[in-house]
């Protein structure tokens, strides 16, 4: 356990921090597995506006400091890509 007040300060955001970005983790992992699930049923519509609510979430996900910037262009490329090869 740290003895420092400044470690335990350190610790509460760390604890803080962690938690905020489990949330965005796991809304991350959502809305790409919507717009995959649309992909695999055919449905290029869906799929479309899918992708369009995920393009949006994830540039919002780097303007927050979840993400890097070259992290969140990967994904989306990676989710345009899929949607165009329906």
């Amino acid at each position: 356990m740290a003895n420092h007040k400044s470690s335990l300060k350190r610790i509460r955001q760390t604890a803080t921090a962690t938690e905020r970005n489990r949330f965005y983790r796991t809304r991350l992992k959502n809305i790409t597995k919507e717009v995959r699930s649309a992909i695999e049923a055919g449905d290029k519509e869906a799929a479309a506006a899918s992708l369009k609510i995920a393009n949006k979430q994830i540039h919002t996900f780097v303007s927050k400091g979840i993400l890097k910037k070259e992290t969140a262009a990967r994904k989306v490329s990676r989710l345009h890509k899929a949607v165009n090869s329906i």
